[in-house]
């Protein structure tokens, strides 16, 4: 009776000169230590555990949005634009930038600002001369974007960027990070616009636009997901107090932003869950469209 020939062992098929006798658990080809991958039972090869991620659906928040959001990357950028404006203003004008109108606080604010000092354009004197600065009747629309990363000095600033701090996580972790960001840029500018269009000869700038449109917006959200709402009412009361009886603050751009940011939020919120994506994005779109014109009509009506 003649012996069997002993059988070769399998090789890796990603390593041909490595011996193993343990198999992907998916496509049963041969794997060695260095291609395995722990899955639920047995091992995987790379390329299954490639192929399982590039079909598995990726986890969304309740409103559709990525769960990366967690980590709060948009709200350290927006705290991180806001802090390299001042720092600009610092290398350009000096330390007394971080003074309440002082510096580019308060030069170079009015150039930034949504309202400001109206004409097809404006200038005041400085050691070098007369500045000139484009206004919005001319064309300066950038103005209703940058107005919210400057600041009447630190402690304008650093309000602000605690508001932001607070509010902006939990909202961009219950949103996602594009959500988030279009939520935080509609209200901005829809408080700009506000200013713009009811008191437009008032000099305006800073962040609390998009933060109260934050606030309205964490109100909506919590009364959507069924959570307590009387911290954050009690937080806009407060704000809505001061916003009234401080003097020189821009009543206009703070309401503003606290309609836009409650739309904003409403539509994100409320989206029904079929193709809640694509009504999300044209119901923010149909917000931005409404903001230009409003925008472009005040203009017209100024410039005819």
């Amino acid at each position: 009776m003649s012996e069997s020939p002993p059988t070769a062992a399998p090789v890796c098929y990603r390593h041909p000169s490595r011996e193993t006798w343990v198999r992907c658990t998916r496509c049963e080809r041969p794997i060695c230590p260095d291609c395995m991958r722990d899955a639920s039972v047995g091992h995987q090869c790379p390329e299954c555990v490639a192929e399982g991620r590039r079909t598995q659906r990726s986890a969304r928040t309740a409103f559709g949005g990525s769960v990366a959001g967690r980590d709060g990357v948009v709200t350290k950028t927006l705290i991180g634009l806001n802090v390299i404006a001042a720092l600009i203003g610092v290398a350009l004008y000096g330390a007394d930038t971080l003074l309440p109108n002082g510096g580019l606080f308060g030069q170079l604010t009015q150039w930034q600002l949504a309202g400001g000092v109206f004409g097809p354009s404006f200038g005041w004197n400085t050691n070098q001369g007369v500045v000139v600065y484009t206004g919005v009747y001319d064309g300066g629309y950038y103005r209703l974007v940058t107005a919210m990363f400057i600041h009447y000095g630190i402690i304008h600033l650093l309000f602000n960027m605690w508001a932001l701090w607070t509010v902006g996580r939990p909202l961009e972790a219950a949103l996602g990070r594009f959500r988030f960001a279009a939520l935080y840029l509609l209200a901005g500018i829809g408080g700009n616009v506000a200013a713009l269009l009811i008191n437009p000869n008032a000099t305006s700038a800073g962040a609390s636009t998009a933060i109260f449109g934050l606030f309205a917006a964490f109100f909506v959200i919590a009364r959507r997901l069924g959570g307590d709402t009387r911290q954050i009412l009690v937080v806009l009361v407060i704000n809505l107090v001061i916003t009234f009886t401080l003097p020189g603050v821009s009543w206009a751009g703070h309401v503003g932003g606290l309609v836009t940011g409650a739309l904003v939020a409403a539509i994100l919120a409320y989206a029904p869950r079929d193709r809640r994506t694509v009504i999300q994005a044209v119901g923010c779109a149909i917000v931005l469209v409404a903001l230009v014109g409003i925008t472009l009509a005040k203009v017209a009506s100024v410039t005819a």
